[in-house]
């Protein structure tokens, strides 16, 4: 008598994660750090806001995230804005070390890589970036 697909059920298929879901992983780990204040480049961060505030429209999670996975690993670029008076080498070790933590630990991937870049530092005295919104 044999046995029906013998072996590790673990083994009897492929899992694929796409690009978006590692940069939603990504982008809320990214977040959660301490001296961000925001994610992406202005004009992103610009339409974005305007996005945000139209009826049904979501904020985007994945802003100043690209991703690219393959079956086994992953590379990430990140673009962030952080607050004025924080030591950004820290900030974006914190960042790094944050986004491939959560990255490997809910995808099983192997981070090789995470790139990024500060495109802007968030001052004291800036009022807020975000444009009244042109539609109620």
């Amino acid at each position: 008598m044999s046995k029906r697909g013998g072996g590790d059920p673990a083994s009897r298929g492929r899992t694929t994660i796409a690009d978006g879901v590692v940069e939603k992983i990504a982008g809320l780990a990214a977040r959660d750090v301490d001296g961000v204040h925001a994610m992406g480049s202005g004009a992103a961060r610009t339409f974005g806001a305007v996005r945000d505030r139209v009826p049904g429209g979501r904020p985007s999670v994945t802003r100043g995230v690209k991703a690219e996975v393959g079956e086994v690993q992953a590379a990430l670029d990140l673009e962030i804005v952080v607050e004025y008076g924080v030591p950004i080498k820290e900030v974006a070790g914190a960042v790094r070390e944050n986004v491939i933590s959560a990255v490997e630990r809910m995808t099983g991937l192997d981070v090789v890589e995470v790139n990024i870049s500060v495109s802007d530092v968030k001052l004291p005295e800036d009022e807020d970036e975000e444009p009244e919104p042109r539609i109620q």
